[in-house]
């Protein structure tokens, strides 16, 4: 019986990851996306927009058969300074590429980035984004404009089991710097995709978002034994605990919010997120520190819970 649930469990679970993605040929994102995104949390308006910076965009043929491209989108100014950025490397949702969601690594990139995505479809392993991580640090045009102390990574659904992969299982996992998941596969999902982590070898900050919607959370009580969505609160609950308390850990889910609207809907906190752990901004900050963090006043959001930083 055992089996055969787990068996239903990755037909559902792939149905929903194809319904999710799309058309892979198609734009998931208009240019200008996140100008429909209101919130009357000043820190989650502001962050969700656009930063000061123009962006520019530079593109490498990679040999792993599976990256393809790896495109690059910087701060303009990279082009006529001697400064080095932070880095946030992509982890692709199932069945997306980079150049599906352009508009997402654009206005990322507006806030001091270089940001980067590949043309991997099954991103769940971590693998090809540590291969990414190796070319950006040591072949790329940039290597010698990354601040290499500050990079962190961030993924979506089965990316979001590739970013903890990535920074986890790796020679080069030590790299990173802090993690950002949205609706990340929940563990029996993962492994039954091929895609298992080990959640307590996650020692960076890490901020973990899902949404309330039935397509990340079906309400079932056993997610062992019956398909639960995507990213059940259950998950985020004991993702969260299998954390160590010495780890600057947050969890939240957005409400309302299914799956697919995971990557726009969090786009203001998780670049606070990104802002706040890789340029030390303080404003970004104070949407998680204290017990007047803005995450925790804004409606838009529930079951939060962080714990105190390290730093």
């Amino acid at each position: 019986m055992k089996k055969m649930l787990q068996g239903a469990c990755i037909a559902i679970g792939c149905t929903i990851f194809t319904l999710i993605s799309g058309c892979q040929s198609s734009p998931l994102l208009e240019d200008n996306y996140y100008k429909d995104f209101s919130s009357t949390s000043p820190l989650e308006q502001k962050y969700s927009q656009r930063g000061h910076h123009n962006v520019s965009y530079a593109e490498y043929n990679s040999d792993n058969p599976s990256i393809k491209t790896i495109s690059v989108w910087y701060p303009q100014d990279l082009d006529s300074n001697d400064k080095r950025y932070p880095m946030i490397m992509v982890v692709n949702a199932s069945n997306t590429k980079a150049s599906t969601y352009k508009p997402f690594f654009v206005r990322l990139a507006s806030w001091g980035f270089i940001v980067v995505g590949t043309e991997v479809e099954q991103a769940g392993a971590g693998k090809t984004t540590s291969v990414a991580l190796n070319f950006m640090l040591k072949n790329s045009a940039l290597h010698d404009r990354i601040d290499t102390a500050n990079i962190g990574v961030i993924g979506y659904s089965q990316g979001g089991a590739g970013a903890i992969r990535a920074v986890t299982e790796y020679s080069n996992s030590s790299t990173f710097k802090t993690i950002f998941t949205g609706s990340a596969a929940y563990a029996t999902l993962a492994k039954n995709m091929g895609w298992e982590y080990n959640i307590a070898k996650v020692n960076i900050p890490y901020f973990m978002t899902a949404g309330t919607g039935s397509s990340d959370d079906t309400g079932v009580k056993d997610t062992s034994r019956e398909f639960g969505g995507v990213a059940p609160l259950s998950s985020l609950v004991k993702n969260y605990d299998g954390i160590s308390s010495n780890v600057f850990k947050v969890r939240a889910r957005v409400v309302g919010a299914e799956h697919w609207q995971m990557m726009t809907l969090t786009d203001g906190y998780m670049t606070a997120w990104m802002l706040y752990q890789l340029q030390s901004d303080k404003d970004a900050a104070s949407v998680f520190i204290g017990d007047k963090a803005e995450l925790l006043t804004n409606k838009k959001w529930q079951d939060v819970k962080k714990n105190a930083p390290s730093r």
